[in-house]
């Protein structure tokens, strides 16, 4: 490869990096909450609320009322069948 070409494409790696990362990642919140009721199926956040069992991914089946995942503070009450089930501080 030549010195030109290698500089050229190191510069445009830079250039995009840059600015993807700009647009790609929102304010991070000062809360999360627990939302229950939302999460899909194997996309759950730890263990059920009811203690059916203690880790993410397990949910069998789309909205079951004891699974959950984390959403931002003031969000969960805006999501159809989502309910707060208790808050966390962002770390």
């Amino acid at each position: 490869m030549n010195k030109k070409l290698f500089i050229s494409s190191a510069i445009g790696a830079v250039l995009t990096t840059t600015s993807l990362g700009a647009l790609a990642v929102p304010d991070q919140p000062q809360q999360w909450e627990k939302c229950a009721g939302i999460a899909k199926a194997g996309a759950n956040d730890c263990g059920a609320l009811d203690g059916s069992h203690g880790c993410a991914g397990q949910a069998k089946a789309d909205n079951l009322a004891n699974e959950w995942v984390y959403v931002p503070s003031g969000t969960c009450d805006k999501i159809t069948g989502g309910r707060v089930a208790a808050l966390k501080p962002a770390k």
